[in-house]
């Protein structure tokens, strides 16, 4: 049984507590770290966010927390717009298939995140932007 929590970041938002399974944990960090010179602000992004991460192994995480190659329907609660993208490693990404990398600001929002649950982060241009987790779909483990 896992207890959530909600972290306050530097940045004085109120961040709910997420969840990733070891392996994309694991990955995640490579990538945050061997970005950390081409992607400083990203990068930095990336490691906040799976640092204060909750690690389950695969069998342990429920259905409804966004992981990496899932299908994510999520909100945009400032544009009040509602998308569907699937996570994917920036290798992978491909805007035009719904297919947004982790590296983005959305992909690092959304990360380990539940259904239900919201996130509150500022853009590069220094908006302040909040979306909410919709629906959550294992499209399949890798």
């Amino acid at each position: 049984m896992t207890t959530e929590k909600t972290v306050t970041t530097s940045r004085s938002y109120v961040k709910p507590a997420i969840i990733l399974s070891a392996k994309d944990y694991n990955r995640l960090s490579t990538l945050a770290h061997a970005a950390r010179n081409r992607l400083p602000d990203l990068a930095s992004e990336l490691a906040e966010e799976i640092g204060r991460a909750h690690v389950l192994s695969r069998n342990e995480i429920a259905d409804h927390f966004v992981g990496m190659n899932d299908d994510v329907e999520f909100r945009d609660d400032t544009a009040g717009r509602v998308r569907q993208v699937t996570l994917v490693y920036p290798d992978e990404a491909d805007i035009s298939q719904g297919k947004i990398s982790v590296m983005t600001p959305v992909g690092t929002a959304l990360i380990g995140l539940r259904t239900g649950h919201s996130i509150t982060w500022k853009t590069p241009l220094g908006e302040t932007r909040q979306l909410t987790v919709v629906s959550v779909r294992k499209l399949h483990w890798r």
